[in-house]
């Protein structure tokens, strides 16, 4: 199979790279994490005329129709320069209107407000001791037609203060069912807080809030998982950008360390160590651009398997190049005065988000087609 992305990919990629490298350097970057507001509306904006809010949105919508190979061209570029914009919370707001939504009328006009930069969207997936479940729903909705009005909480809503809508999933007379609420909406209580990353999710308290049911032909339960597995992808995609933004941190760092007369990268010891890390990062990039590869798939089963393998994968490829990157940095590694740490933490975020390496691990195994192999 080839993964080589086409000259239009290749060529958004290298623009992508180009304005990252030039205005969102790393202490740029800590300058965004430590202001009040934790992202930036001048960075928000060149995304949208670089075309990244457009990407993910349906051309009837005004947008590039781009399929989960362009977004993985996308995610990688903004997983090596450590954005902290809302841009992947937005992206899966988009699918899920997409999945979910009717494509006409109110769902139509919030993806072209999407697209043209002026809309930013949160999914609210978690709820307070749910843990990966993501059909452990207590929030409940009442009502009938479109408008219904939501009660409940969801917590660790990435980007949920940034966003001016939300998709919230909710328990309408016992089956889950999607609903689009307004940031303005009466009866919400936004608690926002900064992450140990340095990006931002807030905790939504709904109280008799007004919420619009999504009512698409998918609707449901299947599709919060669909809209799960995308944004799992995308975070996989982000961590392999991450991954090799850390080793090469990590090669440079050990040219200039000086230890017996010599740099540290002399050590044969110590190359062996990098060569392990470069290949946990190669085999993250495959297994993600398989499951890119597979999201698209009419077989259910078949993503699932995808994304959660490429879960797993990542979640140990980051867990092994974040430890060995802070040792070959030494006491440097833990400090905020380099980007190794901060790479460090993004990558142990994501490992978390969305079901960590054992929850996709029991995931995969219940899925038909498994079988555990006896000596």
């Amino acid at each position: 199979m080839d993964f080589t992305f086409n000259d239009e990919q290749q060529q958004f990629a290298d623009a992508l790279r180009r304005y990252l490298d030039k205005s969102y350097g790393f202490e740029a970057r800590q300058e965004i994490v430590r202001s009040e507001a934790g992202i930036s509306a001048a960075h928000w904006a060149a995304f949208t005329e670089l075309g990244l809010t457009a990407l993910p949105v349906p051309e009837a919508q005004g947008g590039f129709n781009g399929g989960p190979i362009d977004m993985l061209v996308v995610m990688q570029e903004l997983g090596r320069a450590l954005v902290v914009e809302p841009y992947w919370a937005t992206a899966v707001g988009i699918e899920a209107l997409r999945i979910a939504g009717s494509g006409e009328g109110e769902d139509a006009a919030l993806l072209e407000r999407a697209a043209q930069g002026e809309a930013k969207l949160a999914v609210a997936f978690h709820e307070p001791l749910a843990r990966y479940d993501l059909f452990d729903v207590a929030t409940t909705a009442s009502g009938q037609g479109a408008q219904h009005t939501l009660n409940g909480t969801k917590s660790v809503v990435l980007h949920g203060a940034q966003a001016d809508h939300w998709i919230v999933p909710a328990r309408l007379d016992g089956e889950i069912a999607l609903f689009v609420v307004a940031r303005h909406a009466a009866g919400v209580n936004i608690t926002d807080y900064r992450t140990i990353d340095g990006q931002r999710a807030a905790t939504l308290e709904f109280n008799g809030t007004l919420a619009r049911r999504l009512a698409g032909q998918h609707a449901g339960a299947a599709a919060l998982e669909h809209i799960a597995d995308y944004g799992t992808l995308l975070l996989c995609a982000e961590a392999v950008g991450a991954l090799d933004a850390l080793n090469h941190a990590t090669v440079e760092y050990t040219k200039t360390r000086q230890q017996f007369g010599q740099p540290i990268a002399r050590f044969q010891a110590l190359q062996h160590r990098m060569v392990e890390m470069l290949i946990h990062a190669e085999q993250a990039r495959s297994i993600t651009y398989l499951a890119a590869m597979r999201y698209a798939s009419e077989d259910a089963n078949e993503r699932r398997r995808a994304i959660s393998a490429a879960k797993v994968r990542v979640g140990q490829a980051a867990r092994f190049v974040g430890q060995q990157a802070v040792q070959l940095h030494g006491g440097m590694g833990v400090t905020n005065e380099v980007a190794a740490a901060h790479l460090f933490k993004r990558l142990a975020i994501i490992e978390t988000t969305l079901g960590d390496v054992d929850h996709h691990l029991a995931r995969f195994a219940t899925l038909p087609g498994f079988a555990v192999v006896e000596d």
